[in-house]
């Protein structure tokens, strides 16, 4: 062992007292976050519930006509104002990231070597701009197609035929949001979890070629356990996560040790 590798691995050890009083205050820094985070979600509430519902709007327009407006309902006396507190947590949450994530990776980064920490940098930038990457998708793609394919099974009145209008729940419409949100964002990691287990030679971009019958059954059941239970979103996300997956090979022969894919050559 190189005396530089026994410096950085002196430098890295603390008592566990210290370790765990860095980390409660780290952990405090990321509840602070959360909350300012949370008050002012809380206050432009209604206006982030209407950006989100701009997908839905756009879709009763181009269904509907500008006749009928758009309406959505609150059968409980309270739902809306709860709605808006998950909402404003759910957004605490994205707003707050950064800080939490930064948090994370200063209490471990004492305990890499530095080729790590330098191993480790692109995917900590790599990984919010997916999870955004997922959030546009879902709210440019997803939700116009799930809306506009709901109000098209709307059915008009007359001629003998009763009116069949669809009337969205406040907290069902937020429901459905957060979850596709979470479960795009999420899946568009992948890329960078695989990356990273490329990165340190648990896997090679010639095994995930050979997996991909297992990779397709996988991405099938994550894809139903996930979403709402319909099968367009299914669809949806199952087909960006096998797009994904053929990234991630990419991405791993780029990352991957050249010692080991040459020993395998």
């Amino acid at each position: 062992m190189s005396e530089t590798t026994e410096d950085e691995i002196e430098a890295s050890r603390a008592p566990l007292m210290d370790h765990l009083i860095e980390l409660r205050g780290r952990l405090i820094v990321a509840l602070i976050a959360i909350a300012l985070g949370f008050a002012v979600c809380f206050v432009f509430a209604e206006t982030i519930y209407n950006i989100l519902l701009v997908p839905f709007e756009d879709a009763s327009r181009r269904l509907r006509g500008d006749d009928l407006e758009l309406q959505l309902i609150f059968t409980a006396p309270l739902e809306f104002f709860f709605v808006k507190l998950k909402l404003a947590l759910f957004g605490a949450i994205i707003v707050a990231f950064p800080v939490i994530a930064y948090q994370v990776w200063a209490f471990v980064r004492p305990g890499l070597y530095k080729n790590e920490r330098l191993a480790f940098a692109p995917f900590l930038i790599a990984s919010p701009v997916l999870f955004a990457a997922g959030m546009a998708f879902v709210y440019y793609v997803i939700l116009p197609f799930i809306m506009g394919f709901a109000l098209g099974q709307e059915q008009p009145g007359g001629d003998g035929r009763a009116q069949i209008q669809l009337l969205t729940r406040v907290s069902e419409y937020l429901n459905l949001v957060t979850t596709l949100i979470l479960a795009f964002g999420v899946s568009f990691q992948l890329p960078v979890l695989l990356s990273l287990l490329g990165k340190v030679g648990i896997l090679t971009s010639k095994q995930l070629v050979s997996w991909w019958r297992f990779a397709v059954v996988g991405i099938a059941a994550f894809a139903a356990f996930v979403t709402p239970p319909d099968p367009i979103s299914q669809l949806f996300l199952g087909a960006a996560m096998l797009g994904l997956y053929g990234l991630s090979i990419v991405a791993v022969k780029l990352v991957e040790p050249r010692d080991r894919e040459d020993g395998e050559a």
